[in-house]
């Protein structure tokens, strides 16, 4: 009877994502110091990758790192009206600068630690061990996902071509759902 359950949950999963929300408005978010538009090619690829894939960016911004304006810039993203998806691009590194994943962590009402596990595990099988430097984090508030991810143009295609353009919708989708 083991095989009848995987079944059942695949059915689920499949059917959960067949209603998920096809296209998202996203709020793109890049932290960095030093880039600006015309040099963040990172924050230019997530928004080419989020484009391509029918969704569409509705806010876009660079912020240096400190956790009040990457707090401050998530918050706007969240509230701009239809925004189901913020994704941020760098400080989640090991250096003191990195404060991404602590700014963005106390925003959550639910944190997915299946995002950063997969993505450092993805990570490895490109890069190898300099894969565990990485502190990516997912979570969601209500509704809405945030998304912290590295800077690096490797680590943007990664994440989102193998775990969050196939998964974007039904996660949000499920996401506010009162059970």
């Amino acid at each position: 009877m083991a095989g009848s359950s995987r079944n059942d949950e695949s059915a689920s999963v499949h059917h959960h994502r067949a209603n998920a929300p096809a296209r998202l408005d996203c709020a793109v978010i890049t932290v960095s110091d030093s880039r600006t538009e015309e040099t963040d090619t990172g924050g230019a690829l997530m928004i080419d990758l989020l484009e391509a894939a029918g969704h569409r960016v509705v806010s876009r911004s660079i912020v240096p790192d400190d956790v009040d304006a990457i707090r401050g810039a998530v918050r706007a993203g969240l509230a701009v009206a239809g925004c189901r998806a913020v994704l941020l691009t760098g400080g989640t590194g090991v250096a003191p600068r990195d404060v991404t994943p602590e700014a963005v962590r106390p925003l959550f009402d639910r944190e997915l630690p299946g995002f950063g596990e997969l993505f450092r595990m993805l990570s490895y099988e490109e890069i190898g061990a300099a894969a565990m430097v990485s502190r990516a984090v997912a979570g969601l508030v209500g509704d809405q996902a945030i998304v912290a991810l590295p800077g690096s143009r490797g680590a943007i295609r990664t994440a989102l071509e193998k775990l969050l353009l196939p998964e974007l919708g039904h996660l949000v989708g499920e996401g506010g759902k009162v059970t």
